[in-house]
């Protein structure tokens, strides 16, 4: 017959149970979390927008059309501009602030970039709590990364987590590429979008601007470097100026042989459909089939890269091109007109 046995305890029922070694640490971290919270949430905004019908027919197709819209801004002047993101405020006939102390503020609109999916409003209030930008090109993969904003309508959700990755890039609702995007695993949702996402001293290193909702942890943050510098030209100007060739192109892969012949260190062009005539640009020297390859002795490669080379330093100023014309070489100039 099997017998069974009761073993005598091998621990003391009085023995303490021994501490985390690692609990310093991680009360280290919640009370950053907590102090970085307590430091930034009044200076974070929900933002509620009206929305115009045909805004609201626009969306349909994607959500729930509603009269309005709500999401997140942080407030970095105590006269009262607010940064968000352009999708936010999008089509809206009115904005509407809710701030921290409870009060409710109507908006103006300063200024919007769908380019780099960021705005500026402003409410008429004064001495309010703000919050400023932090040096994105110091930021390191794995360091601590905090977002603060109202998902769904619920006011001053902190989320935590880290840097997941640097140099991201992402289409904005335009088709540019928005450079130099933050990745964080930072839990967003919708109603974050235009919260900071704030480092270990309360600096805003990015704004939430996406998240890609069937996965987990993919979200992502327009780098506050690229952000203050977008965000002082729509204060200044109401908008970000950028270059124009009047052009409708696409990628086009070239042949290995001619990129050797030629000594081209890229593999693709843009190959030109077609040129608007009396447009803004002045590219008359341009011709249909012909493959842009390089700007200004710079490699143009694909769309995203003239995008990015067409800045406001080139609007109204002659520039050099490289095209293939004819299996040839062909050295040509235009002047780039204003992006309207």
């Amino acid at each position: 017959m099997l017998q069974l046995i009761d073993h005598p305890q091998t621990t003391p029922s009085n023995q303490e149970i021994p501490q985390n070694p690692d609990g310093p640490l991680l009360d280290a971290y919640s009370n950053t979390v907590v102090n970085i919270s307590k430091l930034v949430s009044p200076a974070v905004a929900q933002i509620k927008v009206t929305k115009s019908q045909k805004q609201r027919q626009r969306t349909r197709n994607r959500r729930p059309a509603q009269p309005y819209g709500t999401g997140s801004g942080f407030v970095i002047s105590t006269d009262g501009f607010i940064v968000t993101n352009h999708h936010v405020v999008e089509g809206a006939q009115k904005i509407e602030v809710n701030l921290p102390d409870g009060s409710s503020q109507p908006a103006k609109l300063i200024g919007q970039d769908p380019a780099t999916d960021l705005a500026v409003v402003q409410v008429n209030a004064h001495n309010l709590k703000t919050v400023s930008f932090g040096n994105s090109d110091k930021l390191q993969v794995g360091q601590l990364a905090i977002a603060i904003g109202n998902p769904f309508g619920f006011q001053y959700s902190v989320t935590a987590g880290v840097v997941s990755a640097l140099n991201r890039t992402l289409r904005s609702e335009s088709g540019r590429l928005i450079d130099d995007v933050i990745q964080t695993d930072a839990a967003l949702n919708p109603g974050n979008s235009g919260g900071p996402l704030l480092d270990s001293h309360g600096t805003v290193i990015g704004v939430n601007t996406a998240v890609i909702l069937p996965a987990q942890g993919l979200c992502f943050a327009v780098s506050s470097n690229l952000a203050e510098y977008v965000v002082g030209k729509l204060i200044m100007h109401g908008r970000v100026r950028r270059g124009y060739l009047g052009i409708a192109g696409q990628l086009r892969p070239l042949h290995p042989k001619i990129t050797r012949l030629l000594g081209l260190r890229i593999n693709s062009g843009v190959l030109v459909h077609n040129v608007e005539a009396d447009g803004p640009a002045h590219n008359s020297n341009l011709k249909p089939g012909d493959i842009i390859v390089k700007a200004n002795g710079r490699d143009i490669a694909s769309i995203d890269d003239l995008h990015k080379f067409l800045d406001e330093t080139t609007i109204g100023k002659e520039i050099g091109l490289v095209v293939l014309r004819n299996n040839a070489v062909k050295n040509i100039m235009v002047i780039p007109g204003e992006l309207n």
